[in-house]
């Protein structure tokens, strides 16, 4: 039977808040031991987030799908996955773990449970980064589940991993964790100013790859982001 939309969303909420521990917390960590190389930061950083992305999804993608992002949700919610009813509910779950995330995270190193961001991430080649970014995690989450559902995780891991380094603004590819960022003054946030260029690019990436999806494959009218099972199973 179908989890519950009280579990689903208890599954969203801890999900994201682990997700938004790992980026943020990876982040601080490389910062302090990386004596200053951004690169070297920036890679631990990568490979951190990309192994706790496929873990999450592991873990919780039987119970919600392991959207852990709004910009699946909407998604999932147009090609015919999740009810729009439970659409509000699961943006809700995200947005408030991936703030608890990071209230986490700056628990865990000495930090302000909460800090307002000045890291300068603006103009139009960061906008465009991120509806590349998240067009192309949209088009491996849809691409996959129907192929080869098992492969999600690490399919939606990798893409990660690769689009940290190939994109200018280092792929957020979340409205959820783009919104959380915002609150922490550490490696990998995002000034206020610029999340709704990011949120608004990352938005119009998804519907792009949802409705090029529907095209390329349209069993996913019927039948969209689930396993062999009929469980829903995708990430972000």
């Amino acid at each position: 039977m179908k989890p519950t939309l009280t579990r689903r969303l208890a599954a969203e909420f801890t999900g994201t808040l682990l997700l938004l521990a790992a980026v943020v917390g990876s982040g601080i960590m490389a910062e302090r031991l990386s004596g200053g190389n951004v690169a070297l930061a920036l890679l631990a950083n990568t490979i951190a987030t990309g192994a706790a992305l496929v873990a999450l999804i592991l873990a919780f993608g039987a119970v919600s799908g392991a959207h852990f992002n709004p910009a699946v949700t909407l998604a999932d919610a147009y090609t015919g996955g999740t009810a729009w009813r439970d659409v509000p509910a699961y943006l809700f779950a995200q947005v408030s773990g991936a703030y608890c995330g990071v209230a986490v995270a700056h628990f865990m190193f000495g930090l302000a449970v909460l800090s307002v961001s000045t890291h300068a991430r603006s103009g139009s080649s960061q906008a465009f980064s991120e509806f590349i970014a998240t067009f192309g995690l949209l088009a491996v989450i849809l691409g996959c589940a129907r192929s080869r559902a098992t492969a999600v995780p690490y399919a939606v891991g990798a893409y990660i991993v690769a689009a940290y380094w190939f994109t200018a603004s280092t792929s957020f590819a979340n409205p959820a964790v783009t919104l959380a960022r915002s609150a922490t003054n550490t490696f990998a946030g995002i000034r206020p100013d610029d999340v709704i260029g990011f949120i608004a690019a990352q938005l119009a990436g998804a519907f792009i790859a949802a409705l090029l999806f529907r095209w390329l494959m349209p069993v996913l009218k019927e039948n969209p982001m689930t396993d062999l099972e009929g469980r829903e199973h995708v990430n972000n």
